[in-house]
């Protein structure tokens, strides 16, 4: 198929097809730049009412700059992958402090910031200033697989520069930035994974995977993501109205975030009796009166599923209670406001001490 032919009937289709949305609707680069961090790994329908939020809240980099890390992984809370809303604020401080707030004109400087890799400064590049860098993302990979009929895997090194190559030769120089639009919501919206609408497709007839029956074939992705099992205890720790929790330092997941005392064990746990022996808990277990969990709380994340169970452990008003230091107790509106994981929120939710 002739390139510019390709580009053609993919921007015609986007003038007639593309959803509104709003970071389409700008050139600043600031806007661009939050809509492609919180898509990262994230539905649109999902990732939209956070991008509104972050816009009102961060109208621009130098209020993002000014937040602390903590309000910035506030108004993160629930989207998951919790590194991205820190290299965002990084980035954001970054911006301000060393480039008096303004972003890199081009992909190679856009490319040195932190958090943005190949495909996000790709698509800011072209979308703020029209510079003719091809984006691709696995909806681009999907379109360009089967129109193309490259059966090379996706997750090798060698089909992705196949795969570069291809969407550098194809970009449109006059129109890149919609060319790049028109590829990734065609991705979205008609060359789905799934259930591509090939009967009103505009590239059908040159689209070799349908000639051939490939279409739920391509593209080849080889490579399984092998999911970590894990299994979490948490301890509730309840006294007065107020509840012990703890910010999570270690690198692990939900970094920053706020949970309760946690043991993780290899399955799931039927007695706080096989607790006994954890130094901590020893004497807040003789000092409270321990209800056990109701049910098992499952969160899975893209490598790890997690099963977790909370025991609650009330205190009388007057005890003392020696807790571990890591531990301070908050008061109802102060657990409201610090940053949780999802699973945390599911199950505070569902309990009011």
């Amino acid at each position: 198929m002739n390139n510019k032919f390709f580009a053609k009937k993919l921007i015609k289709w986007y003038e007639y097809h593309h959803r509104d949305l709003p970071w389409r609707q700008t050139r600043d680069p600031y806007y661009i730049w939050l809509s492609e961090i919180i898509l990262q790994q994230t539905r649109v329908a999902q990732g939209l009412p956070y991008y509104e939020r972050f816009v009102n809240t961060y109208p621009t980099v130098f209020d993002l700059a000014n937040a602390s890390e903590q309000e910035v992984i506030r108004l993160w809370q629930g989207l998951g992958y919790y590194s991205r809303a820190r290299n965002l604020h990084q980035t954001a401080k970054y911006i301000v402090q060393e480039l008096n707030g303004v972003f890199p004109p081009n992909y190679a400087g856009l490319l040195r910031l932190k958090g943005i890799g190949p495909y996000t400064a790709a698509a800011i590049a072209s979308f703020a200033y029209d510079e003719p860098v091809a984006v691709v993302d696995g909806n681009v990979y999907r379109v360009l697989a089967r129109v193309f009929g490259i059966d090379t895997d996706i997750t090798g090194g060698e089909g992705q520069r196949q795969f570069a190559k291809l969407a550098a030769e194809l970009i449109s120089q006059e129109q890149p930035a919609t060319y790049n639009q028109a590829i990734m919501e065609f991705g979205a919206v008609q060359c789905t994974p799934s259930a591509p609408d090939c009967l009103l497709c505009p590239v059908q007839q040159e689209c070799l995977a349908f000639a051939t029956g490939r279409i739920h074939l391509l593209p080849v992705k080889i490579k399984k993501t092998k999911v970590r099992e894990r299994f979490f205890n948490y301890f509730v720790i309840v006294q007065n109205g107020r509840v012990a929790m703890r910010q999570r330092t270690a690198k692990d997941i939900w970094q920053q975030l706020y949970d309760f005392y946690l043991i993780e064990s290899d399955a799931p746990v039927e007695s706080a009796d096989e607790f006994s022996d954890n130094q901590p808990l020893k004497s807040i277990f003789l000092q409270t009166i321990i209800t056990p969990p109701k049910r098992i709380f499952t969160h899975i994340l893209s490598h790890q599923r997690i099963q977790a169970q909370f025991w609650v452990l009330e205190a009388a008003p007057e005890t003392t209670l020696h807790l571990p230091p890591e531990l301070t107790f908050l008061t109802e509106d102060e657990i409201e406001n610090v940053p949780k994981p999802v699973l945390v929120t599911s199950y505070w939710k569902e309990h009011n001490f």
